[in-house]
Formats: structure tokens, sequence, C-alpha cells
């Protein structure tokens, strides 16, 4: 159904949007720095899964919701930002806890880090426009059902950013354990992660629809 004249410059235009820095890749950052590579992948897998949570609204109309309501949007966008500021509480709760980068953390533990990473992505409405906005352009209607084109492109995207997301979870990783798992460090590093959930919160609160 999709051909090379399609996927290929899809491709490139995603893989450049996957490589700019932004709430995702920040948030995959933060939880490899601070809890290890394992939960950092956890992260990137739960941000695609998300995404494409996305994707399927965007297939089906119900994303345009947020485009055409400022309730809507504003409903999602707030919940988003009080979810984000949640994180940021449990992270200065960490208090002196040390990084857990030398030792694999629980299935529990994992499968919550996929759950807070799908959730903070599935509550930026900012994503849903995006995804509603970018992947209907490389839509041909004369090559089959346009709705099925999209989840594949939307599949593609995911991937693409996956690896992105999962590369940078190894390298901040492997940063974080080059310096040292110690209490201070790690206190430190929760305090900067919980910094960052504020600004990803106060970024997401202040998001505008156009």
């Amino acid at each position: 159904m999709l051909d090379l004249t399609q996927i290929l410059p899809f491709m490139a235009a995603a893989l450049a949007l996957n490589l700019t820095p932004g709430a995702d890749m920040t948030y995959v950052i933060a939880r490899s720095a601070t809890q290890g590579r394992a939960a950092g992948l956890a992260a990137s897998f739960g941000i695609a899964a998300g995404a494409m949570g996305h994707t399927v609204l965007a297939a089906i109309g119900v994303s345009a919701l947020l485009q055409h309501s400022e309730t809507a949007f504003l409903a999602v966008k707030y919940a988003g930002a009080a979810y984000l500021l949640y994180l940021a509480w449990k992270a200065i709760r960490s208090g002196d806890a040390a990084l857990a980068t030398d030792r694999n953390l629980g299935r529990a533990g994992l499968w919550r880090v996929f759950a807070e990473g799908a959730l903070t992505n599935l509550l930026n409405p900012k994503v849903a426009l995006f995804i509603l906005a970018f992947l209907p352009q490389f839509v041909d209607p004369g090559r089959g059902n346009a709705v099925v084109q999209i989840l594949l492109l939307g599949v593609l995207f995911n991937t693409s950013g996956t690896i992105v997301n999962g590369i940078v979870a190894c390298s901040a990783s492997a940063a974080a354990r080059a310096i040292g798992n110690s209490a201070t460090f790690g206190r430190w590093l929760n305090r900067i992660s919980a910094l960052v959930f504020v600004g990803l919160a106060v970024r997401l609160a202040l998001t505008e629809r156009r």
C-alpha cells in the first residue's frame, strides 16, 4: 500500500523530527540518568505506545476534537501538566537514593516507568495535533485506505523515534554510570529530574493550540 515514493521522504522527515530534542527525549534522559538503561528503554517504549495511541486516534478522526474544541484541549493539557508535577514530586521524594545503574530493576518498576512514559505522551495534546497534521501529508488517496496508510506511517514514525530514544537512553545511562553511583550524585540527579518534570509541566501548561 505504501511505496518508496512515500516511505523515503517520510522517513527522512521523521528521523529529522525524532532527532530534535523535545519533551519525550528529555523524559528518557531523566529516567536513564537516575534509574539506568533498563528504565530509559522502558520509558522509550512507553513513549512509543503513547504515540501509537495518538496515531490510532488520528486515523479514526478523534484527535480532530482537540483541534476544534478549546475545552477538550485545555482538559488534556492541564491533566498532562498535573501528571508531570506528580512525577516531579516523586523524584524529590526519592531523596538520597543512589543510582540504580548497577542492578536490574524489578518487573513492576519497569512497567511503572513504561506506563509513565505512555501517559506523559498521551496527555500531551500537542503530540496529538502534530501527528494529526504530519502523517496525513504523506497519505496518497490513490493507494488505498487512508486509515491503513496513517496507521502504517505511524508505525514507521514510532519505530524511528524508539530507535533514537533507545540510543539516547543507553548513552545517558552510560554517562551517569561513568560519573559515579554515589548517594550524593543520585540525590542531585533526582533533583535535576524533578526540575525537568516541572519544566515540562510548565511548557505543556503554556502550550497553545495554534
